[in-house]
């Protein structure tokens, strides 16, 4: 009987073995990775005040003199592949929604200003672009890479965050709703 008990007890581990498998599977592998969870998601976007590429004192950012706007908050850099992906996407965001209430700000991130400088000049985009010197405002969006890009609505709050590259389109879906629900 003991023979009969440890393979009993083996088939009910295998069992559960291959269900938890199959319940990982089935649930991991259709989770969109690019939506990440984030405690800063319906709250408050970290305030921040940071300067221009440029160096020009008057293309300095705060994000709280947006409020009102619907706000692209896009991480970047010119040493990562994926944001040159992104690039005409967020140029793209740009030039449909600056004269609707909707603000892309780029944030050059881990980079050297000549090298971020030489990135926006090839790429001829002209949304505004900031650089976080010292990460202070990358720590306090929760950064786990770039690119990663943060959509804030016209209250301030965080209302999506995405990791990877971000696409016109996902951006034109969130940014429309959120334009259709600030108008009401």
């Amino acid at each position: 009987m003991a023979v009969g008990r440890r393979r009993l007890l083996l088939l009910a581990g295998v069992v559960t073995a291959v269900f938890a498998l199959v319940a990982l599977l089935a649930t991991g592998l259709t989770k969109d990775h690019t939506i990440s969870a984030s405690p800063l998601v319906g709250r408050p976007a970290p305030d921040f005040h940071l300067q221009g590429l440029d160096g020009r004192a008057e293309s300095a950012i705060r994000l709280s003199d947006l409020r009102g706007q619907v706000v692209v908050v896009n991480f970047w850099a010119s040493w990562c592949a994926e944001c040159r992906v992104e690039q005409p996407d967020l140029d793209e965001t740009w030039a449909r929604f600056r004269d609707s209430g909707v603000v892309v700000v780029g944030v050059d991130f881990q980079d050297t200003q000549g090298d971020a400088r030489e990135y926006v000049k090839a790429a001829g985009s002209d949304y505004p672009i900031v650089t976080d010197t010292d990460s202070t405002t990358a720590l306090a969006f929760g950064l786990r890479g770039v690119p990663e890009t943060f959509i804030v609505d016209q209250s301030g709050q965080i209302v999506e965050r995405v990791i990877g590259p971000v696409t016109a389109d996902r951006l034109s879906d969130r940014i429309t709703t959120l334009l259709e629900d600030g108008n009401q």
